[in-house]
Order: structure tokens, then C-alpha cells, then sequence
């Protein structure tokens, strides 16, 4: 079982840039895929980046390439996502790990544990 706590949400002016943290439990992190999604007002949640178990590959949405980057400390057992952001990065931002490392990049139902989600809000 693995508990995900995010941290780092707040309100911004857009071109302003976050760093969104993700601090996980469980001796088991170093060996989760991580990601991040987002869920906006009316829409549904998706995919924005991916990290591997030790952090040689990293996936992103066309959306967030070049503007986002994720990280991760697996000695800390956190997983970071930089963002340089504009007004329709406005979302709630989501944590997840995946245990199955064998594929990449993951499918969004092979994320088996969520956190509760931090709030970005971007103004123009």
C-alpha cells in the first residue's frame, strides 16, 4: 500500500512557474513508475507526465512538453513536477503510482494508488 500527499498548488500569474511535490509511504517507491495528471472544471482528468522507477525516462503530454518537467528523489521518496505555466494549465493535480514498471509508457488503469489532489490556478 502506498499513501500519496501532494503539496505546492497555489494561485499564479500566468508565464509565473510552480513546483508541485508529491511525498509518498511505503519502502516500495523506488520501484513505482510515477505520475501526474490534472482534472480542470468540467473536463476529465488527464495524463500530463510520466516518470520511470529511476528516473531515466520521462513521458509527457504534447501539451505540457517543454514547459513541464518531472523528477523524482527516490531517496526522499518524492516525485517534483516543474511547471512554467499559462492560464488553461488551471487544474487540480494529481499524484499516482504505478507498480507495474514493466511498461512504458504506462496506461492511466495501470496507476493503482492516488493522492487527494492540489489545486494550480493560473490567471491571465
Amino acid at each position: 500500500q502506498v499513501q500519496l500527499v501532494e503539496s505546492g498548488g497555489g494561485l499564479v500569474q500566468a508565464g509565473a512557474s510552480l513546483r508541485l511535490s508529491c511525498a509518498a509511504s511505503g519502502r516500495a517507491f523506488s520501484t513505482y513508475t510515477m505520475g501526474w495528471f490534472r482534472q480542470a472544471p468540467g473536463k476529465e482528468r488527464e495524463f500530463v507526465a510520466a516518470i520511470s522507477w529511476g528516473g531515466g525516462r520521462t513521458y509527457y503530454a504534447d501539451s505540457v512538453k517543454g514547459r513541464f518537467t518531472i523528477s523524482r528523489d527516490n531517496a526522499k521518496s518524492t516525485v517534483y513536477l516543474g511547471m512554467n505555466l499559462k492560464p488553461e494549465d488551471t487544474a487540480v493535480y494529481y499524484c499516482a503510482a504505478n507498480p507495474d514498471s514493466s511498461r512504458w509508457p504506462p496506461a492511466t488503469r495501470l496507476y493503482a494508488y492516488w493522492g487527494q489532489g492540489t489545486q494550480v490556478s493560473v490567471s491571465s
